[in-house]
């Protein structure tokens, strides 16, 4: 057999195998629920506001971060495997030129951590086949502030969307830019706005002044969001919400206070809220928390002065710790309401 006849073969048992690994996480993703497209790069640049570019020269990058393409998102899966029959000529022609030899760099957008092919999807998806870990790319950079990744998704775009609403609208990454506020589901910036603007107001009273909404937008962070952030890393809560980031505590937790405020008036903080939150919603030992209620209450007033609502918060964690030893149903996590801030 001729070296051209050897690689014809191989190029086509290269693509059936490749075939069939697409018809199988087609199939696996309908079972997980979890979709196994590429994204769709024009949806990424509309949603994520992406403007101007810059080239970054020819670079050896990795195949696994290549995620989406700039037209043919359709044809291929998330780890561009060919799903029709119809691309095979074009795709075992790509196969037998890379076995011969090779074939020029592909072009690529790169956005955040992740790269969208403009040019060159065959010459991907033939590589990912070949258990190659690299291609040679030219890339152009598209800078966001919004972190994108290889395993965010459609879905995923649109909480990316809202949060690069959020910052362009309050500028936080720029007058904090430490910060990183994530969430896993939608809606839930619209809800932080909401949150600054009732600071604002309440700021405002307070101070007997109009105050400027940048100057609301760094004290809401600093004074309300952060101290809620603190109370969840020290009391360790976010270990009990696997798959949820400290931004959706934070908002479970102010929807939480507004309840407790509600009930047992304003003297309860965040610290209270955090450590009833954890002792209503997780797994931890009631003493534990009570400890920790204990210790916030000290941070709110005078040694010596426990307020009623500390007596009643406190008496409401232990009677529900003996409702957990008699081996009553825990409550199921929060249900998404309406939020309350200050």
């Amino acid at each position: 057999m001729s070296d051209e006849g050897y690689y014809r073969v191989h190029a086509k048992l290269d693509f059936d195998r490749a075939r069939r690994q697409a018809f199988i996480q087609d199939i696996l993703a309908l079972i997980r629920r979890r979709p196994t497209d590429l994204l769709p790069f024009e949806e990424v640049r509309a949603r994520l506001r992406l403007r101007s570019r810059t080239y970054r020269g020819l670079q050896q990058i990795p195949l696994d971060k290549i995620v989406g393409s700039v037209g043919r998102y359709r044809d291929f899966t998330r780890a561009f495997f060919p799903r029709y029959e119809e691309m095979r000529a074009r795709w075992q022609r790509v196969d037998q030129l890379v076995r011969l030899g090779g074939l020029p760099p592909i072009e690529v957008y790169k956005v955040g951590e992740v790269y969208f092919v403009k040019d060159g999807n065959h010459r991907v998806s033939v590589a990912r086949q070949q258990k190659a870990e690299t291609i040679e790319a030219h890339v152009w950079e598209y800078l966001t502030k919004v972190p994108l990744t290889p395993e965010d998704d459609l879905d995923d775009l649109l909480i990316k969307q809202e949060y690069a609403e959020f910052l362009a609208h309050t500028r936080l990454d720029v007058l904090r830019p430490e910060q990183r506020i994530e969430f896993t589901t939608p809606g839930r910036y619209r809800a932080l706005e909401e949150h600054i603007a009732v600071h604002r107001y309440y700021l405002g009273q307070e101070q007997g002044r109009e105050i400027p909404y940048e100057e609301a937008v760094v004290s809401w962070y600093d004074n309300v969001y952060l101290p809620v952030v603190q109370a969840i890393r020290q009391r360790e809560i976010l270990k009990e919400f696997p798959g949820r980031t400290e931004a959706d505590l934070y908002v479970w937790i102010m929807d939480h206070l507004y309840y407790l405020k509600e009930q047992y008036g304003p003297a309860v903080d965040a610290q209270i809220a955090a450590a009833d939150f954890a002792e209503q919603f997780t797994q931890k030992p009631v003493k534990k928390v009570v400890k920790a209620v204990q210790r916030a209450v000290k941070e709110i007033v005078e040694p010596g002065e426990p307020p009623p609502v500390a007596e009643r918060l406190l008496d409401k964690l232990e009677a529900a710790g003996q409702e957990r030893d008699s081996g009553r149903r825990e409550p199921d996590p929060p249900q998404e309401k309406g939020t309350g801030g200050s």
